[in-house]
């Protein structure tokens, strides 16, 4: 379980002074909710971001635990480093706009054929109940050939989840290399 802490103050000199401690600034919503403005220490976070299972996880606040989504997050364009944490509260029986992410099995034709695999969407926007939130859309690309893709349409579907992407809008595809 991954803990941190409340934040007291949510000021710029309080978020600077736990960002020089080795902290992440996190912010958890919910509908009919109050915001919850926490801290994590960054290397646990991203040792636990790493090695969790499923999209949804619990967080440890001082004496309570939330089961939370992360839904954003910003990074530094120059470091690369996680700078904020956007979450939401998992709330079971209330539909949310949630990111899946896209993940995918064998080797392209096309890679053969002087193609590159691109990633249109690296998560794809679904509409749904906590309870039946996919952990992520595996999709098998051996088929592909230069030129092709698999589009949002193409996405299996699952009970209970609407895909919120255009339908034409491509996920994965193999482009020809320069």
């Amino acid at each position: 379980m991954l803990e941190g802490k409340l934040r007291d103050s949510i000021g710029k000199s309080n978020a600077k002074a736990l960002k020089r401690d080795g902290y992440l600034i996190a912010n958890i919503y919910g509908k009919d909710r109050d915001n919850v403005h926490c801290a994590f220490k960054r290397n646990d976070f991203i040792r636990y971001m790493r090695s969790k299972q499923t999209l949804v996880f619990p967080v440890k606040l001082g004496s309570d635990t939330y089961d939370v989504v992360v839904q954003d997050y910003q990074k530094d364009p120059v470091t690369n480093d996680i700078l904020h944490v956007d979450m939401m509260f998992a709330i079971k029986g209330h539909v949310a706009n949630f990111k899946v992410p896209v993940k995918v099995v064998g080797s392209p034709i096309g890679l053969k054929n002087k193609g590159v695999l691109v990633f249109s969407r690296k998560r794809v926007a679904v509409k749904c109940d906590v309870a039946v939130l996919p952990n992520s859309y595996v999709l098998d690309v051996s088929a592909l050939d230069v030129g092709h893709s698999i589009l949002a349409r193409d996405l299996p579907q699952i009970d209970g989840v609407n895909v919120i992407e255009k339908p034409s809008v491509a996920v994965v595809g193999v482009i020809k290399a320069k």
